[in-house]
């Protein structure tokens, strides 16, 4: 199958796999929009269709990435009780894909943070609509359990949940540690649960 007539899905994840191993080998500042389209076997041209800059190449690279630790927390959030707990541990999964010593994400964001703020800001507008997805028959299940008043849309939840939990993941502020289970279980049970029970 020649380049044009392959699929673009297939096109994207190939330039996001030459992206990734890049990154890994190179970091963010050494890696090239002409290499990553050498590595894919692809035209510039090809490139740009999918990713117009840089920025959005890397963000959707840290997107994608984030995704995949995401699709495997899954796993473990289907073993909680209940919504309260599995918001608690999203915001620990979240703040995890991050500090694992071993992961490309971590080592991008401590080596060139500057670099790596930029790109993921570009990628969050992606990831919210992604997470909100994952998100979503946890919503449901919270709806039919009574944890969410039925009168809420659940694609709105959804949303809402996801922008919530990246912000507790990734923004420090004064009166919540993110690190401290506890910690976010009383801002989940204070604030959250209780919009999110209330009748719209």
């Amino acid at each position: 199958m020649s380049m044009t007539t392959a699929p673009a899905t297939s096109v994207a994840d190939r330039l996001l796999d030459a992206a990734e191993k890049l990154l890994a080998d190179k970091g963010i500042r050494a890696t090239t929009m002409q290499q990553v389209a050498d590595v894919a076997g692809v035209s510039r041209g090809w490139l740009y269709r999918h990713f117009p800059d840089k920025q959005s190449m890397v963000g959707a690279t840290i997107v994608r990435l984030t995704d995949s630790f995401w699709s495997d927390a899954r796993v473990e959030l289907e073993t909680l009780g209940d919504f309260t707990e599995q918001l608690v541990a999203g915001v620990r999964i979240g703040r995890g894909a991050y500090d694992d010593p071993g992961t490309l994400l971590l080592r991008l964001r401590t080596e060139e943070p500057e670099e790596f703020a930029a790109c993921a800001g570009v990628g969050v507008s992606a990831l919210v609509p992604d997470l909100a997805l994952l998100w979503k028959p946890f919503v449901d299940t919270a709806i039919e359990n009574g944890e969410v008043h039925p009168d809420h849309d659940a694609g709105e939840v959804s949303e809402w949940v996801a922008r919530i939990l990246i912000s507790l993941g990734t923004v420090s502020g004064t009166t919540v540690d993110a690190d401290d289970p506890a910690s976010v279980r009383r801002q989940v049970e204070r604030f959250v649960i209780p919009g999110l029970a209330a009748a719209p």
